[in-house]
Order: C-alpha cells, then sequence, then structure tokens
C-alpha cells in the first residue's frame, strides 16, 4: 500500500494558482474571481511560488546567440555591451566582414536614440559592409553623422569615404558633416595651419558633442582600402611603430597591446578627433573581427578606447582566452 502524504493547503494553493497562470495563461484578475480570493492575494502567491522554487524561470538562447560569451567579454573588458555574430569556420575574410557587418547594422538599428550625435571613421571596410547591409530607418536614428578623420587620397578611395559617412547619415536621416582635409599631412605646422580653417573649427566643435562613435578598428599593416587611400603609414613609418610595439589604431591613433597611446611623429601628422576628445564620447563602438585584427583589438579593448564591440565568435573566444594574445 502506497504512503499517504498530508498536503498542506497552502502550498495546494500555490500551486494551483502558479498552474492557472504560468501554464494556462489565465490572468491574476480572472485568477482571483474564480478561487474567490483577492487579486493582491494571487500576486503575493505567485511570488512566493517564485520564492520556494514551485516556479523557475529559464531562458531559452535563439540558436546564434552567444549570450554566456558576450557576458563574459563585457566583465573581462569592462564594456557596455558586446555582440558576438555566429560565422561558419569556412568563412574567408570577406565573408566574416559582412557577416560583423550585418550584425552591427542590427544592433545600431535596435538601439540608436533618434537624438544621438554619432561620429564614425571612413577608412573602415567592415563600416562600409555595417552600411551596405543597413536599411533606411523609419523614424530619425540621430541628428548628425560627424567624420572624425580627414580622407584625402587618391579619389575613388576618397569618394567611398565619403559615400560611407553619407550613407551612413541617409540611412539615419541625420546630417552628413565632412572633414574636408588630408587624413595625414606632410608635417605638423601643415597640421596646425589647416586645422586652423574655418571649416575644420566647426568640426573640431561637433567632435566635442558626440555622444556616439562607431569605428573600424586597424592594423598596422594597412587593409586593401587604407592601402590605396594614400593616407597609409610609409614602410619606414610601419617598421618603427611596429619597432615600439604599436598592434593597432582606431581613426589612425596608434596604440600598444596593452592599449597604451602611441605619440609622435605620425600623431604629429594626423588630422583626426583629438584623442581626449574621442574617449570622452559615452559610447565608443568598435567593430571589427577577423584573425587578422585580433591583436589590435585585444590593444583597444586593453586601452578603453572602445567600451562596445561587434565581433565575430573566433575572435571572441580568443579574447576570452587571450593569453596566447598577451603581450
Amino acid at each position: 500500500m502506497a504512503p499517504r502524504y498530508t498536503v498542506d493547503g497552502q502550498m495546494r494553493l500555490l500551486v494551483k494558482v502558479a498552474r492557472m497562470y504560468h501554464e494556462r495563461g489565465i490572468r491574476q484578475a480572472d485568477i482571483a474571481e474564480i478561487l474567490h480570493i483577492s487579486q493582491a492575494k494571487v500576486s503575493r502567491l505567485l511570488k512566493r511560488a517564485v520564492d520556494v522554487g514551485i516556479v523557475r524561470t529559464t531562458v531559452m538562447v535563439a540558436p546564434g546567440i552567444h549570450a554566456s560569451l558576450e557576458e563574459q567579454l563585457e566583465e573581462r573588458f569592462g564594456l557596455l555591451e558586446a555582440v558576438v555574430v555566429d560565422i561558419d569556420p569556412d568563412d574567408d575574410e570577406r565573408a566574416v566582414l559582412g557577416a560583423i557587418g550585418a550584425a552591427a547594422a542590427s544592433y545600431l538599428e535596435a538601439t540608436l536614440s533618434g537624438s544621438d550625435r554619432i561620429g564614425t571613421s571612413s577608412w573602415s571596410q567592415t563600416l562600409l559592409a555595417m552600411v551596405d547591409r543597413m536599411r533606411p530607418l523609419a523614424t530619425r536614428g540621430a541628428t548628425e553623422v560627424v567624420q572624425l578623420l580627414g580622407g584625402i587620397g587618391v579619389p575613388e578611395v576618397q569618394n567611398q569615404a565619403q559615400r560611407l559617412v553619407g550613407e551612413f547619415a541617409r540611412m539615419l536621416g541625420a546630417e552628413p558633416v565632412y572633414v574636408h582635409a588630408p587624413g595625414i599631412v606632410a608635417d605638423r605646422a601643415i597640421r596646425d595651419a589647416l586645422l586652423q580653417d574655418s571649416s575644420l573649427t566647426e568640426v573640431r566643435r561637433r567632435w566635442r558633442e558626440l555622444t556616439m562613435a562607431v569605428v573600424g578598428i586597424g592594423s598596422i599593416e594597412p587593409s586593401e582600402l587604407l592601402a590605396e587611400s594614400g593616407n597609409a603609414f610609409e614602410p619606414a613609418e610601419r617598421r618603427h611603430l611596429l619597432d615600439v610595439g604599436a598592434v593597432g589604431d582606431i581613426c589612425h591613433h596608434v596604440f600598444t597591446a596593452d592599449g597604451t597611446n602611441v605619440d609622435g611623429e605620425v600623431a604629429d601628422r594626423t588630422i583626426a578627433i583629438p584623442v581626449d576628445d574621442f574617449v570622452r564620447i559615452p559610447r565608443r563602438i568598435g567593430i571589427a573581427g577577423g584573425p587578422r585584427k585580433q591583436e589590435p583589438i585585444l590593444g583597444a579593448l586593453n586601452g578603453r578606447w572602445v567600451n562596445v564591440l561587434v565581433t565575430d565568435l573566433r575572435t571572441a573566444e580568443a579574447l576570452v582566452d587571450a593569453k596566447a594574445l598577451t603581450p
């Protein structure tokens, strides 16, 4: 004969109310009417059911979402947010850039406030991939998109840089603001003279008012786009930067693997948002991935150059287990 148990009436009521609400979808007001108790008591019983473990909440992660890995990145590097996109192990660099660009487009579409003033770099293949995958927003996503770095080089690449800024602004219903100057000039005196031009004075004012930056993370060895632009580091400059431990750049501001900014002759010739203005921007979104960018991304994270990262799965895994990448 099976043993008999005495079931507490309160426990039975807890289970009954929990099943009615969570399994059958009955509203609290209707549960109160059916059981002839107050709605306040129904609410207390539902809370009690959670406290004693009758009801447990489980979050089912959708396929392709790497929430745990994103949380590890956020915790390790002090990020506001990390977005990790799934990729096929056989994807080449172009496919990886496309996947990251699509993820960045989706992230921005979901998080823009409508009042943001966005700065963006202009020589990034990943940002081009992002803009190519964006759709014009039904409501304005930002007030302006401001170029953060000069871009005059060979005409076809300069046109591509301006297209990036212009198309990004068009997708968001924002005003585009261009930097009509080279990214790199011959010496500091020329840079300082150009920065006094009235058009650049206005751009510099806008740099100080940005609420968000969306930037690529570059490597010292230039991408195809940058190599063609006329604005890449010269071979002798690259050798010097590598000798001092430089691993990457954001808006042509160079940093080492631990994130330290590399001052010097190259920085003195660059027309771009100043480092101090850049790091004061509240939300700084870095969009980059692929094996070639792992060390530059790590440097950018170590130096807090960015506080939001959009990257691919394999890069995220390498960053979380970055012993092999750290200096």
